[in-house]
């Protein structure tokens, strides 16, 4: 039997893209009106029966949209009908979430063959960069210029030159508008210099050619950048 040529098409859908789906839904139909104040994350989580982080990522997909306003330490606001830009789309099509996870895999892994396969001359140059990343306290362009050598020379050590490149792409996914929307809002004033910390245990442990500690260290690096994106996700 043929089906009618009018059917909705079906989209495939990242939970957070479902959770702003219907809170856009919710605005539309007068639920939540202009200028007020949706339901604090912890109350939309426990009401949706998801965890914090995608909602806290479905609220930042509609500020990018223009559907909210995130006002830090206060809350998030419904906004005119015609401040908005466009649906939240899923052009980057991995959340915040999805990206740190997948970096904690891969660089873990790179860090234990840093430790293993890099010269001598490698491993100075590394303790120059980390020395340099802790001249850093602000969270700023200077910054991440700094932890993006960190990560990419990190990767060079292993002696792959498409490792070196699969760390370029991860990096390059975090100027994403869900991934710098999130540091914008939630990431904290002093977070180069908790992140400098980790640095410097992940830089020890390849410099001891402990790759153990290197991947452990790493992957403990990541996590924390989820906490610090995510902070009071389980309060």
């Amino acid at each position: 039997m043929n089906l009618p040529m009018d059917l909705p098409s079906l989209k495939s859908e990242r939970l957070y893209q479902k959770i702003s789906s219907l809170l856009i839904a919710l605005i539309e139909d007068g639920t939540y009106a202009p200028g007020q104040a949706l339901p604090a994350e912890r109350d939309l989580a426990k009401q949706l029966g998801v965890g914090r982080s995608s909602v806290r990522e479905a609220l930042i997909a509609m500020e990018i949209a223009g559907r909210v306003e995130i006002r830090t330490g206060t809350g998030v606001f419904v906004r005119e009908p015609e401040a908005a830009r466009a649906e939240p789309s899923g052009e980057a099509e991995f959340s915040a979430a999805d990206l740190l996870s997948a970096r904690a895999l891969i660089e873990g892994k790179i860090a234990a063959l840093a430790a293993r396969h890099g010269t001598d001359k490698q491993r100075r140059a590394l303790t120059r960069i980390i020395d340099k990343l802790e001249t850093q306290s602000v969270h700023n362009a200077a910054f991440l210029d700094e932890d993006k050598r960190f990560h990419l020379h990190i990767s060079d050590m292993t002696g792959n030159p498409v490792l070196t490149e699969v760390m370029t792409v991860l990096w390059n996914k975090r100027y994403s508008p869900m991934f710098t929307h999130l540091e914008t809002f939630y990431a904290d004033a002093d977070i180069p210099i908790a992140m400098n910390a980790d640095h410097r245990k992940i830089g020890e442990a390849i410099l001891n050619r402990d790759a153990r500690a290197a991947k452990n260290a790493m992957r403990a690096h990541l996590r924390n950048v989820h906490c610090r994106l995510f902070a009071d996700e389980t309060a």
